[in-house]
């Protein structure tokens, strides 16, 4: 049965973005408070003549609500629950991001890949970290320090090429946006994995390339099966 919703009223949809910013202001205290991850707050969303667009105001902008806005982001980034809690106090709605290189590095792969990974992963009983998947079908495993300026060689190490498969890592002067941030009207970062006591000590790269490799590879393959 087609269930039809009641339009939403006027005071019902102006709690829509409170709420947003509260979810938002809750998982960047949490992220520096539970986890000791630094976080920092970067752009966010704004209608303008009824579209969505990022508060960088570039109408072409390709990570709308979720970048960093201003150069020296790096040297805003802290990991005090209360002055996070300070920061998004001051813009509810900018988008969380969190510094890789400092408490963990990413090591990004396409989703059908890191999908196809984490259930070989999980048969194999690895220990795994946190991991998101973002709304461009991209999902990012976090591991240890260091891992983006080890990953090029120990992917070649077992035969690949890792920009060839798509496999790159994320580590110093780099970040990326963390759940509930959303990436203008294509969705929200998500947990795939979401932070547990259980995953708080991460794993090293060299525990989870090769199956991360193996997928990337298999799906860099079968893309170009169906191109040809």
């Amino acid at each position: 049965m087609l269930v039809v919703e009641e339009p939403m009223g006027v005071t019902e949809a102006a709690t829509v973005p409170q709420q947003r910013g509260e979810q938002l202001l809750d998982a960047a205290v949490r992220y520096a408070e539970e986890r000791h991850w630094d976080v920092f707050p970067g752009t966010w969303l704004e209608a303008v003549e009824g579209i969505e667009r990022c508060s960088c105001g570039e109408p072409a902008c390709p990570l709308p609500g979720a970048h960093a806005g201003r150069p020296d982001w790096a040297g805003q980034a802290t990991g005090s629950g209360a002055a996070a809690r300070r920061m998004w106090s001051r813009q509810p709605r900018a988008s969380v991001l969190l510094p890789t290189g400092r408490a963990f590095d990413a090591l990004e792969v396409p989703e059908s890949a890191g999908f196809l990974a984490l259930a070989r992963m999980e048969r194999m009983d690895l220990t795994l970290g946190p991991v998101t998947c973002t709304p461009d079908r991209r999902m990012l495993f976090f591991v240890l320090p260091g891992a983006a300026a080890k990953i090029s060689e120990l992917v070649r190490a077992l035969g690949w090429n890792a920009e060839a498969i798509d496999l790159t890592g994320r580590g110093e002067g780099h970040y990326i946006a963390a759940p509930p941030t959303r990436v203008g009207g294509r969705g929200a970062v998500q947990w795939a994995r979401k932070p547990t006591t259980v995953n708080r000590w991460l794993p090293d790269v060299d525990e989870l390339v090769s199956p991360l490799a193996y997928a990337c590879a298999r799906e860099a393959a079968d893309a170009r099966a169906r191109a040809s």
